[in-house]
């Protein structure tokens, strides 16, 4: 996982997963999960990227 990444996934969490997976289930469960709060998004975010 690169500097630009974890930056964007602290900052702007659909970002970050968007650019790694492109228009997934992933980011429209990341969306979600930053629309719920801010912190789920990050930590989902953080965890989409490592894997992946």
């Amino acid at each position: 996982m690169s500097i630009l990444t974890i930056i964007l996934s602290v900052i702007f969490p659909p970002l970050a997963v968007a650019l790694k997976h492109g228009i997934s289930s992933q980011l429209l469960i990341n969306i979600l999960l930053t629309l719920l709060g801010w912190i789920p998004g990050v930590i989902h975010a953080i965890i989409v990227n490592k894997e992946g």
